[in-house]
């Protein structure tokens, strides 16, 4: 599919964009051609990232920083912008996650997770509203099925990705005088993702996750990039406010159900 697609000479910037999902939406736009910028708190992962990207032929660029952390973002972006072009695309993607029982977390636990997807996103947004190109910008938030799919043990994932899709719900509305598109996309078990390996820990677990897939199998990062690069592409001109799942058909097919058996199958009733 990504053939299909030419981001050349167009810019991009993927928040969370060094690991996981976001890396492989890095990835894929590099591959269309973009340049691409990433950030996230590790300057280490920063690197290995950029080093990555460019051996796809791409003009590269990475910034160690915290969403949390507004000045932080808005610093990256100015230097990034200095009179260069606008950005065409933005992905917000930096998440935080652990599986707990709301009665087990704290609630700083849960401010967490809620300060880095959340707060984050806006972060990110609002930072970056000056530097996106008006009109024809394509913005990204990375959901997930917990933003409408109640799950045990998620349950500040699950407060915190509502927010985020009601964010891009709500800033469709007020950007979209100015051209702007925001949509959401809404991974479902990705394969050989930190979050994965969080919340499918066991091979036993992953065949009963297997199995509430209707598609039988997990997705991948590249597929994931794909529908990004859909969704910021000519193609997807008149879409925008959408909360796309790419998931194999999961949260249509009782996604909540098989969490609760494989929650209680890995750490009993709560």
């Amino acid at each position: 599919m990504q053939a299909r697609f030419d981001f050349t000479g167009r810019r991009v910037f993927v928040f969370g964009g060094t690991s996981g999902i976001n890396l492989g939406i890095a990835r894929a736009f590099a591959g269309a051609g973009a340049d691409v910028a990433v950030a996230s708190r590790s300057q280490e992962k920063v690197d290995v990232a950029v080093a990555e990207l460019e051996s796809l032929g791409a003009t590269a660029a990475g910034y160690a920083l915290d969403v949390r952390d507004a000045d932080a973002v808005a610093a990256a972006l100015e230097k990034h912008h200095d009179g260069a072009a606008p950005l065409d695309v933005l992905v917000s993607g930096a998440a935080g996650n652990f599986p707990a029982f709301a009665n087990d977390m704290s609630p700083n636990g849960f401010k967490a997770v809620v300060d880095i997807d959340l707060l984050g996103t806006f972060n990110v947004l609002r930072a970056a509203y000056p530097y996106l190109a008006k009109p024809g910008a394509s913005v990204i938030n990375i959901s997930a099925p917990q933003a409408f799919v109640a799950m045990p043990m998620q349950s500040h994932v699950c407060a915190a990705k509502a927010g985020v899709d009601m964010l891009t719900r709500t800033l469709a509305l007020e950007w979209g005088a100015a051209g702007v598109r925001i949509n959401s996309i809404a991974p479902g078990p990705i394969a050989d993702t930190e979050g994965f390996r969080r919340l499918i820990p066991t091979e036993k677990i992953a065949e009963q996750a297997r199995r509430s897939v209707p598609l039988n199998r997990f997705g991948s990062a590249s597929e994931i990039g794909d529908a990004a690069l859909f969704l910021s592409s000519d193609a997807a001109a008149y879409v925008s406010g959408v909360v796309l799942p790419v998931d194999g058909g999961w949260s249509v097919a009782g996604a909540g159900a098989a969490a609760l058996a494989m929650s209680q199958h890995a750490h009993g009733p709560g």
